[in-house]
């Protein structure tokens, strides 16, 4: 993502202070088997990182055990300079984590409005409303349907209700497994190109878990590659964009060289 996508937000946008995330060789898995093996990545403020793979690479093994779902066996997960290895999810919360899982990222038989003052479960009562106003900011889309059932949102109303939900709490890291899942192509481009972004322009830092490669390069300052539960690959898009292995694998040859660097 460019200096000028992220400098693009108005001036009244809310913004957080954003937070560092560092995994040092983290090996976890389910029920002592491990799924990821001495994985180790970054995201600093601001940043949108994600992180791409074949299916059963272990993407979303790696933030499920950031965010306390998944154990982690062996090594570390620091958030600024908090060392958070196998805390409780709702504590990683509480020090300003988001995530947004890729399935049941809402509550259907509630409005918008309602959905929101859920994701608000942390605050003290008097600051639901106003941090409901300050998520309408980043998602002005969100005001109109905001008495309309979350069941009744098309996908990509549902993927930013998620993103804006997890906003309530004012996180300092959004993590996000595979947002554009299920949706129409165009669709999934509306939400990594406007939403995603959206959340790096508050100050946050971005981890997303993504299956496009092609467009999830296009927001990314960084991307890893995983395969076989293993980092094979990492770099900004235009140094993967310059590797035969990447093009051949996740960009359909050589004639996506040049649109993933942006050229």
């Amino acid at each position: 993502m460019s200096a000028d996508q992220r400098e693009a937000g108005p001036d009244d946008q809310p913004k957080v202070q954003g937070v560092s995330l560092r995994t040092v060789e983290v090996t976890a898995g389910y029920g002592g088997s491990p799924i990821i093996h001495g994985v180790s990545v970054h995201v600093e403020p601001a940043e949108v990182v994600s992180i791409v793979g074949p299916n059963g690479s272990g993407k979303s093994t790696l933030l499920k055990s950031l965010v306390g779902i998944v154990d982690v066996l062996s090594g570390q997960v620091l958030v600024g300079d908090r060392d958070v290895t196998n805390w409780a999810p709702e504590a990683v919360a509480r020090i300003g984590v988001g995530y947004v899982p890729q399935v049941d990222d809402i509550f259907s038989p509630l409005t918008v409005r309602e959905n929101l003052e859920m994701g608000g479960y942390l605050l003290r009562p008097r600051e639901v409303s106003g941090r409901v106003e300050r998520v309408l900011t980043v998602f002005p889309q969100l005001r109109r349907m905001l008495g309309r059932r979350a069941g009744k949102l098309s996908g990509g109303e549902r993927k930013m209700l998620a993103m804006g939900r997890v906003l309530m709490l004012q996180p300092a890291l959004v993590v996000l497994d595979e947002p554009t899942a299920n949706l129409a192509p165009i669709v999934a481009l509306s939400v990594l190109r406007d939403h995603v972004r959206q959340l790096a322009l508050t100050g946050a830092s971005v981890l997303i878990v993504e299956q496009r490669a092609k467009a999830v390069l296009e927001i990314s300052d960084r991307t890893y590659v995983l395969g076989g539960g293993q980092l094979r690959m990492e770099g900004t898009p235009a140094e993967l964009a310059a590797s035969p292995d990447f093009i051949e694998s996740f960009l359909g040859g050589q004639g996506a060289t040049a649109r993933a660097a942006g050229t």
